[in-house]
């Protein structure tokens, strides 16, 4: 039977409404709920683990009948169950744990709806298959169904929203040397009977022998297929391996899902009517070079024009005088491509009567071995890491001098040494052989970026080799990175329903992070410039992030307050919530932004360490839940927050102005 602690057993809370009639006994309309002219977040509570850096709040789900949150608590391998009666002082009432049913095994992502808990577990070894686990939200003192079995790493999980079904991403990554990698699936749920649910697979095995195709058009396939062999266009694994299934989001009709395909840079749409992979959908490379990518923000009733600049370095800029110190350096980078590889995504209908996706562009790396020494000393087999900086990607010496320090050996398979493409980088320094100012710290010396594209190759793949003078040649051993690209597109995006791209917020985030105007902690007293683009676990890191993905955006709820459809993206980094009227797709309205951090100057490793995490407030925003006024415990409308650094859930009244 599956373990269920109770600490605390509140009496529910009833609620009663009362129907008002007029004189021949018919029922009054209901009430339309308020459209706010804006809104903003104002911070309630927060309840906390004490556990720093371990995941102890990840993934929150909410059910409006008994009032309970349901929080993934990746420190125990389990889900945190609070009880929001009272929102402003939230209470744990128990926990469910897999681990009496399946050894080892861990929570990863919890739903609710209808008053059903719904459970993806993964299992102890990661590769093997995972399980879906059902509860009644009022009664979670065992299953109501037996476990489903699904495929392996079972990651985010989400119920249709006429709640007939549940979908799970399988994400199957890599075990840690890449000698095996599951293929990525989706399940698919009919929960119906939930006593008796009927399980559908929807796999990418029509996608096999399409990945030439498929990489043309912008997809991501470039995991190796044998990491015994040398890193080659020959030696890639299938297009139903490389998938890794992220996120999900179900349209409003229950007829379709889109599925993020994170590493892949890509969607994948879903017919939930027949379970099938009717397409995948490149989301194409943000091009930092631009400083106006044809959008506007609205911010304090102004238009304002969207660029895709960044700030590349975390360290090392040049300030007026030539010397070096660390300043904000937002400016547009030609020839940098951003790779958007979203986390997590909603979907919401517009006025327009069109579904529209939401992502959060977070950006992540296969790095799989890098804490294996043997990896770093050459041996390819131990793993697969393709994150590189670009001043070790172009030193004129070449690759051997990050030999067994931080070279991919998988990169030193490929060439000896790598250049820049003189014409397009001719703005910082590049010239013909020589990479100039261009790997310079202020430059894109710092930045990370993936050694796997970018450089020039021939029909079939294979790169095309220059010496190392900058002519091409034959029997050189030099890459010729034309273009470089980078983790995460540091925005959040609205496409349609095919994948095309009707607006990003650009380099919004980073510019107001480093205004004025931002402003850090709940009562908005810190000023976020002097910690921009810090880490969320560290202290007094000004622009820490800078070289990596930003701010970072990673999670993303969407919420309807009246006539208005609202968007709150959760800055994993940097930390806090952005919030945006998205009721127009094409011109979205800036409306607030809360970090619930308290102190950005302390270490907070050495504070939670010292028993003085509480005064941190919240670090590192994972999963978000909106609660509509109407399910809501105090009737107002509410955000929940995981926080998984600081392992505490936030919770945010929304409040309508």
């Amino acid at each position: 039977m599956m373990q269920f602690k109770y600490t605390v057993l509140l009496t529910a809370l009833l609620s009663a409404g009362l129907v008002a009639c007029n004189d021949d006994d018919k029922q009054q309309p209901e009430a339309v709920e308020q459209t706010p002219a804006s809104i903003e977040l104002v911070h309630l509570s927060r309840f906390e683990t004490g556990v720093f850096a371990e995941g102890a709040a990840e993934i929150p789900a909410y059910d409006a009948a008994s009032k309970r949150a349901f929080v993934v608590n990746a420190k125990k391998g389990a889900v945190d169950v609070l009880n929001l009666s009272k929102p402003e002082a939230p209470v744990l009432i128990g926990e469910i744990s897999s681990r009496s049913l399946f050894a080892g095994s861990e929570i990863n992502s919890v739903a609710v709806k209808n008053g059903v808990v719904a459970l993806a577990v993964q299992a102890a070894n990661k590769t093997d298959n995972g399980w879906v686990l059902l509860y009644k939200a009022s009664d979670l003192s065992k299953p109501v169904a037996a476990p489903i079995q699904i495929g392996a790493q079972p990651d985010n999980i989400v119920f249709s929203p006429d709640g007939k079904s549940i979908l799970v991403a399988n994400e199957g990554e890599p075990n840690h040397d890449y000698s095996l990698d599951p293929e990525g699936t989706v399940s698919i749920i009919d929960i119906r009977d939930v006593s008796k649910p009927v399980l559908r697979t929807a796999d990418f095995k029509a996608f096999n022998g399409q990945e030439a195709v498929l990489r043309t058009q912008g997809v991501r396939i470039y995991g190796p297929k044998d990491n015994s062999k040398a890193y080659s266009a020959n030696n890639l694994t299938t297009a139903a391996q490389d998938f890794e299934p992220e996120y999900i989001t179900v349209s409003a009709d229950n007829k379709t899902a889109w599925v993020t395909l994170q590493e892949n840079n890509a969607l994948a749409k879903i017919d939930l009517t027949t379970a099938k992979v009717i397409n995948i959908l490149p989301l194409g490379y943000k091009d930092h070079g631009l400083s106006d990518n044809g959008h506007v923000v609205v911010q304090n009733g102004v238009e304002i024009k969207l660029g895709n600049s960044m700030d590349s370095a975390d360290e090392g800029e040049k300030d007026g005088i030539g010397t070096k110190s660390k300043k904000i350096n937002i400016v547009s980078k030609a020839g940098v491509r951003g790779m958007y590889l979203p986390d997590s995504i909603s979907s919401y209908q517009a006025a327009d009567g069109k579904t529209y996706l939401v992502t959060a562009n977070e950006g992540d790396a296969r790095a799989w071995g890098e804490d294996d020494d043997a990896y770093w000393l050459g041996n390819a087999s131990k793993g697969f890491v393709e994150e590189f900086r670009v001043k070790h990607l172009t030193h004129s010496s070449g690759f051997d001098r990050r030999a067994n320090d931080d070279l991919p050996p998988q990169l030193r398979q490929l060439a000896a040494g790598a250049l820049l493409d003189p014409v397009t980088f001719a703005w910082c320094g590049a010239t013909v052989g020589n990479p100039g100012d261009c790997r310079a710290d202020f430059n894109l010396g710092r930045l990370n970026i993936s050694w796997t594209m970018g450089y020039e190759t021939d029909a079939a793949g294979a790169p095309v080799m220059y010496n190392a003078s900058g002519v091409k040649d034959p029997m050189g051993n030099r890459l010729m990175y034309k273009n470089l690209y980078s983790y995460g597109a540091r925005s959040f995006s609205i496409w349609d329903e095919n994948g095309s791209k009707v607006w990003d917020s650009g380099d919004f985030f980073e510019k107001f992070l480093s205004s004025d105007s931002a402003k850090f902690g709940k009562s908005r007293n810190i000023a976020a410039k002097d910690f921009f683009n810090t880490g969320h676990d560290e202290g007094d890191a000004f622009d820490s992030r800078s070289d990596a993905k930003g701010p970072e955006p990673e999670g993303i709820a969407i919420g309807k307050i009246g006539n208005k459809t609202f968007a709150f993206i959760g800055l994993e980094r940097t930390g806090g919530v952005m919030v945006f009227d998205i009721s127009n797709p094409k011109k979205p309205i800036y409306q607030d932004y809360l970090n619930s951090r308290e102190d950005f100057a302390k270490d907070p490793e050495a504070e939670f360490a010292a028993g003085h995490g509480s005064a941190l407030g919240d670090l590192g925003p994972e999963g978000l839940v909106f609660v509509a006024a109407k399910d809501s415990p105090n009737g107002k409308p509410l955000l929940l927050v995981g926080n998984e650094v600081s392992g505490t859930t936030a919770i945010f009244e929304v409040k309508l102005k």
